[in-house]
């Protein structure tokens, strides 16, 4: 099979006509070097007929159901045959030559599977984004956070993160890597459908050998909660499939020491929420936990799949696990 040499922007969209309207023309005028893709996860609003109109300039890609995130992606990109991808969402703004920079780097190593560029807050651009900012790193316990961002603090933009740096997990905001990197790690998980789908997947593409880095070179602008809103159901993805992915790629040392950390750390999660009358969010924390213990036995078959390959350190600090505590009590 022939393989592509220009990059491609792979679009995913669920009922995101207007997000659409807003950001595809820019991304198209700046990115003329690229193959563009729009894969459309079975959208009920009118995205498809909407997208008609750009089908010289964009290859459309239907889906019959709504497969989330990881699930889109992996039956999208099967029709996909470059080298390089970038997986954007629908609500980025890209920069002006955002793309040249991302070119030079894998170019120059072939050791780097996956990039993230900077991401900015498209409503305050001089601010770091909320998903993904400045690249992604793990506390001890397995809490993500970022250059730039900590939980909801959000740095304003500065020379502190200026230049390349390897980062542990990439945004799915915006994420490049190689192609046949994905394939070789089957892609992402699907049992994660949205959220922390893109950090598993980070974590075993270190554990095959490859490194993450980001760039302050390129940039890209993030409206943010686009396609799936603050709500229960995020905070019940956010908990199983973080707890899942600790499951999946710790050592069994430390798996023996966080996981216990973790769940005592939930219950008095779960509790705030209850003492705060948001009982969809506790009741979120409840179901979180009992899909993890009800799919106990297929995520040991999904360790076990990757024992062959080693364990890659994942904990920078113990800052983040301290912050989440004390902001949980000060409340």
């Amino acid at each position: 099979m022939r393989i592509d040499s220009k990059i491609a922007v792979v679009i995913l969209n669920y009922n995101g006509k207007h997000l659409l309207e807003k950001f595809l023309p820019g991304i198209l005028s700046k990115s003329q070097e690229a193959t563009v893709y729009v894969i459309d996860n079975g959208s009920s609003d009118d995205s498809v007929s909407w997208l008609e109109q750009f089908s010289s300039v964009v290859n459309i890609i239907k889906l019959s159901s709504n497969y989330g995130y990881a699930g889109g992606y992996n039956r999208g990109l099967k029709h996909v045959h470059n080298d390089i991808c970038c997986l954007l969402n629908n609500d980025v703004e890209v920069d002006q030559n955002w793309l040249e920079p991302i070119k030079t780097i894998f170019h120059e190593s072939s050791d780097i599977g996956a990039f993230q560029p900077h991401i900015l807050d498209y409503s305050n651009r001089t601010r770091y984004e909320y998903a993904g900012a400045a690249g992604g790193y793990l506390d001890f316990l397995g809490f993500p956070y970022c250059r730039g961002r900590v939980f909801n603090k959000l740095e304003d933009k500065t020379d502190r993160y200026n230049g390349n740096a390897s980062v542990f997990w990439a945004s799915g905001a915006c994420l490049f890597l190689r192609k046949k990197v994905f394939n070789e790690l089957s892609g992402f998980d699907e049992d994660f459908f949205a959220h922390q789908e893109e950090i598993d997947f980070c974590w075993r593409l270190q554990r095959k050998g490859y490194d993450i880095v980001t760039s302050s070179d390129s940039k890209v602008y993030h409206l943010g909660g686009g396609t799936l809103m603050k709500s229960p159901y995020k905070i019940y993805l956010n908990h199983r499939n973080s707890l899942v992915m600790l499951l999946k790629n710790l050592p069994l040392g430390l798996l023996y020491i966080i996981i216990p950390i973790r769940l005592v750390i939930d219950f008095f999660v779960g509790l705030f929420y209850f003492f705060c009358l948001r009982f969809g969010s506790f009741l979120s924390i409840i179901k979180s936990h009992i899909s993890v213990y009800a799919t106990i036995k297929q995520t040991i078959v999904k360790r076990k799949s990757f024992l062959h390959l080693p364990f890659v350190c994942h904990y920078k600090g113990f800052s983040v696990s301290i912050i989440y505590l004390r902001k949980l009590f000060q409340h």
